[in-house]
Parts: structure tokens; C-alpha cells; sequence
């Protein structure tokens, strides 16, 4: 709840309220993950035709063993559902840029294998993708304070995850 209108048994539920410090912090948090999403993913499409989850999609493979992943693996890896990813890496394979095969280590996995256009695409992407990010995260943040932002987000993750 938002408001500080609390309802009438609120004495009993006290400690579910967010004090006025709390809620402050996390209105600039939910503000944070509306809009960086948004901005980042707009960025990606007027510069590279390509959303923020295709863009992670590809740069995950472009940092894997000979550019390919378990498609489960990148499932996992960029946060989406497999059935999802499945529909995200078809679009890259009508482009050109990705390609998927059985994994010759056990054929009951697909692999997902970035393609020589694929890689020139990120190496086009991401020059600039990364100034944006600098301008708008990375040089907004003191080193500390902006690693100390990582943990914390990755502390959050491990819990909705359930680690």
C-alpha cells in the first residue's frame, strides 16, 4: 500500500507497513525498473533493431565456449522461459544471426550457436550500447557504490529465485 491511509485493523498488521524511509526507497526502485527496461530496450531498437532481451540473448553466446549454449542454459542465463527463448532465438535465426542444432553431448538438448553475422551484429551493437550504459548506470554511480548495487541485486535475485 502506498498511501499512508492504513485500514481500520492496522495495529495488527503494523509490521507489514512500510515506515515513510522504506517506502521512499522502494517507489525509486520500482521507478528504476519501469524505466531503465524501457530506456535501455529503446535504445537497442533505434540503434540496432533489436529488443534488450535479443541483445542479451546474443551477447551471452558471444561470450560462451565456440558461441553456443544449452538452450536451457541461456533460458536461465537471460531470465526468460524456455518456451519463450524458443520464440526469441527463432526470430534471430530468420535474421541470420543465430542457429540452433542438437547438442552433439546429448542429443535430448538443443544447442543455440551464434553465427558469424550474429557476432558483427554485437560487434556493431555494442559500442554503443555500452556508452549508453556508462552514461545512464556506470558513471552516475561512484566504483563502490555502483559494485555494492550489484550485490544487492543479485541478492534479490537469489531470493525470488529461491536460493
Amino acid at each position: 500500500m502506498a498511501s499512508t491511509e492504513q485500514p481500520a485493523n492496522a495495529d495488527e498488521h503494523a509490521d507489514l507497513w512500510l515506515d515513510p524511509g522504506d517506502l521512499t526507497a522502494w517507489m525509486s526502485l520500482s521507478r528504476l525498473m519501469i524505466r531503465l527496461p524501457a530506456a535501455l530496450d529503446g535504445q537497442l531498437q533505434r540503434d540496432a533493431g533489436l529488443s534488450m532481451i535479443e541483445y542479451m540473448t546474443m551477447a551471452m553466446l558471444c561470450d560462451a565456449p565456440d558461441l553456443t549454449l544449452r538452450m536451457s542454459v541461456l533460458a536461465e542465463e537471460t531470465s526468460v522461459s524456455l518456451s519463450r527463448l524458443s520464440h526469441l532465438v527463432k526470430r534471430l535465426e530468420t535474421r541470420g544471426y543465430v542457429r540452433r542444432e542438437p547438442d552433439p553431448a546429448d542429443g535430448r538438448f538443443t544447442n543455440a550457436v551464434l553465427l558469424p553475422a550474429g557476432l558483427r551484429k554485437m560487434q556493431e551493437t555494442a559500442p554503443g550500447h555500452v556508452a549508453y550504459v556508462r552514461r545512464l548506470v556506470v558513471d552516475n554511480l561512484p566504483v563502490e557504490r555502483l559494485h555494492r548495487l550489484g550485490e544487492d541485486a543479485d541478492r534479490i535475485v537469489d531470493r525470488i529465485v529461491g536460493r
